[in-house]
Order: C-alpha cells, then structure tokens, then sequence
C-alpha cells in the first residue's frame, strides 16, 4: 500500500485531535450549562415512570418524594441539596430508585470535575449485575467517555463493541467513540465506515448524525442522506 501524502497524514491529526477535543476531552466544559439540565431530563423520566408505579406500590411513595425534591433541587442549581438526597436514595430497597440515584451521583461528581470518582461510579454500576442492563450500558458509555484519553484505541473498540453496531440503541455515542478510536489506532478507513453508518441511522439523535455526516465527508465518504425528492 502507497503511503499517504505528509498533507493527507497532517490532514488526519487535525481530524483526530480536533474530534477528541470536542467530543470528548472538552465534553464537560463545552456542555457544562446543560450537564444538570441533562441530569434532570434524564431523571424526570425515570421519575415518570416511578411515579406511576407508585399508585401500584404505596410502599414507595416516601423514596418517590425523596427522588422528586433531588430533581426540583438539581432544577433550582442546588446540586449540594440534590447530593445528600440521591446518597441516601442509593440505598433504597427499590432498584429503581437505586440506579437513578447512583447515576445522578456519578453524573454529578463528573459535572463538579472529580472525574476520577465519576469513573469509579459509572465502573460499579456497569459492572453491576443486578442493575438493569439499559443503566449497565449508559454507565459503560459515560465511563468509556471519561476515560477515553487514557486509554488504548484497542481498548475503547473492544469494550464498546456490542453497543457499537448499527441497530443497538447505542449504537450513536458507542459508534462515535469507536469511530476516533480508529482514527488513533491508525485506520480511518474503518472510522469513516462507523460515522457513515451513524449518519444514515435514522435512530441516532440528528446532532449525532450531522457530527457524523461531517466527519464521515471530511474521510473521504459520501454520507449525506438522499433527499426524500430524491429517494422517491
């Protein structure tokens, strides 16, 4: 195989520092003023869904309102308030309210910058079997983000490979991250590939796939979707 040109390599760095900056070393910082905001959406429909099941279980009105005043505190930017009440929700005897506690907590501690406890809490729930699988694999998405620098290209593959496939619903955030892996292990053949398949995943949040689209063209791939004129 032709070695590339020295512009085509140079070319590929930008690519790959300029992607890891944005979407992934300065995520904190470029997303900060909605990090609680995040929090609370996600919350607010786990919450939802508790909610009903309280008018099934009265037993668990007490954790119910507990969880509903974190949220409204996290609303009002009292995330000091909202701490002390998902630590004590982590203990609840009901799973649910467990795992909303404990991924607000991690969330939390990356928002305040302890990246190093965020990684520790999104490690134990990942790695926690009598955790749902769809918070397993929300918490193995956020700590793979927060460790991504750290770690070898071939490690962030192998980890996010059974997320990082067209049609899992994680495919978005799992393919992305596996997308730079490829571009810092060298191949951005294969990079070009995933972010190809995420701008044509109709599933995949439209950001996503107009980040993909982008980084999909700029490798060399045709990746803007026909038009439905087009498709017809």
């Amino acid at each position: 195989m032709a070695s590339q040109p020295p512009e085509n390599e140079a070319f590929l760095r930008e690519v790959d520092d300029e992607l890891r900056r944005d979407q992934l070393e300065g995520f904190w910082r470029r997303y900060g003023r909605w990090a609680i905001g995040g929090v609370v959406g996600l919350l607010a429909l786990w919450a939802a869904w508790l909610g009903w099941q309280n008018h099934q279980y009265e037993a668990q009105g007490k954790d119910g309102e507990e969880m509903a005043a974190a949220i409204s505190s996290l609303e009002s930017t009292n995330p000091g308030s909202a701490q002390s009440k998902f630590v004590a929700l982590q203990n609840s005897k009901f799973d649910g309210y467990q795992a909303t506690a404990r991924m607000a907590l991690a969330a939390l501690a990356a928002q305040r910058g302890d990246t190093k406890a965020a990684i520790k809490a999104y490690s134990d729930i990942a790695s926690d079997k009598s955790v749902g699988e769809p918070w397993r694999n929300l918490a193995l998405i956020r700590q793979t983000s927060a460790e991504f620098d750290t770690m070898k290209p071939e490690a962030v593959i192998a980890r996010l490979k059974p997320l990082a496939a067209a049609g899992n619903p994680w495919f978005g955030s799992a393919g992305e991250m596996t997308a730079v892996a490829w571009l810092k292990a060298g191949k951005p053949e294969l990079a070009a590939k995933i972010f190809a398949d995420i701008a044509k995943d109709e599933q995949v949040p439209e950001t996503l796939r107009s980040r993909a689209v982008q980084m999909a063209g700029v490798l060399g791939v045709d990746a803007v979707p026909p038009t439905k004129e087009k498709a017809q």
